[in-house]
């Protein structure tokens, strides 16, 4: 049965929510909502309500509190000294709006031979913190501005180098233009949408005749083995709850929560503004509120189960989300196989998987967010990331040092993209543990005179600092979160093991402003004692903070982490030094990783499969 707590927020209750805040938080009436919620603070347990958080521009404050639906009522309003609201998609039209009409930023695009403004995409882009005065008393957004095509389906067409309207998001006013040269500005490269399209494709049906094999009950899903709940955020998007899978009949638990809970994309181009291109687009913009409306046939095939999704603008005012995350069933190549060819005997089962998935345009880039549960009990996490690389127009007539050239007149910069994902454990119970496993080598010699042997060496975590850890892939290094209070046929504490897919470093400077604001880069593994209000590994309000937040800051308490309810942190960094064939729109990358039963189950748990 569905956990009725953990539901998305509908119409009725986004409005309540308003009303609430409206009536009881004293607040200037140009005040605006940067989220409305579901309440996880675990402040009120039995009670369903919504996380409030609002911004007043006349004070330049961030303001939060919990509005407790059953009683009406406004619990623990405050406000968070220091704190910037993220930029909302509002903000983002409005500083737009601003620049298309200000006579410096005119004068500027007339420099360039440009006059018609209508044609111009200006993002006001966080401004970060780098020290200087402005970010510390003032909301300040970096402009960055593009000429659309002619066609009109790529605003990012033609880059206007060196142009970077800066703006005051609380005053709505721009206070300065940073003009650092004028850049020839791209030739037109066409329509996204070609004329000429292929036909030597024939079409690909999936279809089930006898409908799917998930049950749904408003967001709780029943599919094969696995239960589970879907659910959102605003800032995080797809949110999962109570995963679990049912071994013999019983229902075992795996995690309480799990979602993605910071992206991060840091460019590497220090010159003239460059270097402010660094996003938190979770914690900045907000993946929920970035969410497409998905088509079948176009983001997903077969039968499809969709979940739409309520959220709102920043006068408080719900808009709806049709379809917003995905849920179909896969067929996976082979579950299992095994030949005797002495007996003429062949054994085969097939896989599939079920897909939970949303998909977000941010900007230039849209990501698609796929969660994968296949038959054996295995979790699969996948980043797809479609879209167009951040285009700059070309210097001099050839690439920098920091990029590379990618059309006419186009390059695009080396950058990063940091996925940070969140898992609130409960395996087989609230109280776990975390070892690293690590694979050695034996020195040619006695034990191994053949130089053959390999030994594993496991180390259990007791602490939140020594659960800080890189991946390793001279010693296959994995992680293994455990139950050393319940034990398999063997006389094991039952596992999963996190298996990291491909990875890499972070390269920005950890004293670099990018490194202090998003620390938790660093490490591919944190492991903290669980606190509900520690969702985001950058803390709350990353927007112009001067970093130390979040995971660096929680884990000098050093808690215990052993046999207790803990959370697993994931970082999954990808390394794009952008190519021609990014463009004008780039083909879908992966990244991603795996969790997998290892000794959770007494043995195969697919043994019943059908066989082929």
């Amino acid at each position: 049965m569905m956990n009725k707590l953990n539901a998305p927020l509908n119409e009725a209750e986004i409005r309540q929510a308003v009303a609430v805040v409206r009536r009881d938080a004293g607040l200037d009436p140009g005040a605006w909502f940067e989220t409305i919620s579901l309440d996880e603070s675990g402040r009120y347990p039995a009670e369903r309500g919504a996380y409030v958080c609002c911004y007043e521009a006349t004070s330049n404050r961030t303001l939060t509190g919990v509005v407790v639906f059953d009683s009406d009522s406004l619990h623990d309003w405050q406000h968070i000294e220091g704190a910037q609201a993220r930029i909302v998609p509002d903000e983002f039209m409005m500083a737009c709006e601003l620049a298309r009409v200000h006579p410096g930023f005119l004068q500027a695009l007339a420099k360039r031979g440009l006059d018609d403004a209508s044609r111009v995409l200006i993002e006001s882009w966080s401004a970060g913190n780098f020290g200087n005065p402005e970010e510390q008393n003032r909301r300040i957004a970096y402009g960055h501005c593009w000429l659309m095509n002619d066609a009109g389906d790529n605003p990012y067409a033609r880059p206007i180098g060196n142009l970077h309207p800066v703006f005051d998001l609380a005053t709505r006013e721009i206070i300065r233009i940073d003009d650092f040269g004028v850049v020839p500005i791209p030739p037109d490269p066409g329509p996204i949408r070609r004329l000429e399209q292929r036909d030597d494709l024939t079409e690909i049906e999936i279809t089930q005749p006898d409908g799917p094999s998930f049950e749904v009950d408003g967001y709780q899903v029943k599919w094969h083995d696995w239960e589970l709940q879907v659910g959102f955020a605003q800032r995080d998007g797809l949110v999962l709850y109570d995963i679990g899978i049912r071994d013999q009949g019983r229902l075992r638990p795996l995690m309480k929560r799990a979602s993605m809970a910071e992206m991060v994309v840091p460019y590497g181009d220090p010159r003239a503004a460059n270097f402010r291109r660094n996003a938190f687009d979770t914690g900045e913009y907000g993946i929920g509120v970035s969410l497409d409306s998905l088509t079948l046939g176009c983001d997903c095939l077969g039968h499809i189960h969709y979940f739409d999704i309520w959220t709102h603008d920043w006068q408080g005012e719900p808009q709806l989300i049709k379809n917003a995350v995905c849920m179909h069933e896969e067929d996976y190549g082979i579950l299992w196989k095994y030949s005797a060819p002495s007996a003429g005997q062949t054994t085969v089962t097939r896989s599939r998987r079920l897909v939970v998935s949303s998909i977000a345009t941010i900007g230039n880039y849209v990501y698609g967010f796929f969660w994968y549960f296949y038959l054996d009990g295995t979790i699969g996490v996948e980043v797809k990331a479609t879209g167009i690389p951040f285009p700059s127009a070309l210097e001099n007539g050839q690439a920098s040092a920091y990029g590379r050239q990618i059309g006419d007149g186009v390059e695009s910069h080396v950058h990063q993209h940091v996925f940070s994902f969140r898992f609130d454990m409960a395996l087989d119970g609230e109280h776990n543990s975390v070892s690293e496993m690590n694979f050695r080598a034996a020195e040619t010699g006695p034990d191994s005179p053949y130089g053959n042997a390999i030994h594993c060496e496991e180390t259990r975590f007791q602490t939140e600092s020594q659960a800080q850890r890189e991946v390793d892939a001279r010693q296959s290094r994995y992680w293994r979160v455990l139950n050393p209070n319940v034990h398999n046929k063997f006389g094991e504490p039952v596992a999963y093991k996190l298996l990291p897919g491909a990875n890499s470093y972070p390269l920005q400077q950890p004293d670099s402003s990018m490194g202090q604001r998003a620390a938790f880069m660093y490490k591919h593994l944190w492991v903290t004692a669980h606190n509900p209000d520690e969702l985001y590994p950058a803390g709350w309000f990353p927007n112009q903070h001067a970093g130390g937040d979040g995971l660096p800051q929680w884990t000098t308490a050093d808690r215990d982490i052993d046999n207790q309810h803990i959370v697993v942190w994931h970082t999954v960094n990808y390394h794009h030094w952008p190519r021609p064939e990014d463009w004008p729109v780039q083909p879908t990358v992966y990244a991603g990783f795996h969790w997998m039963a290892d000794g959770f189950f007494d043995e195969n748990p697919t043994m019943d499969m059908p066989r082929r």
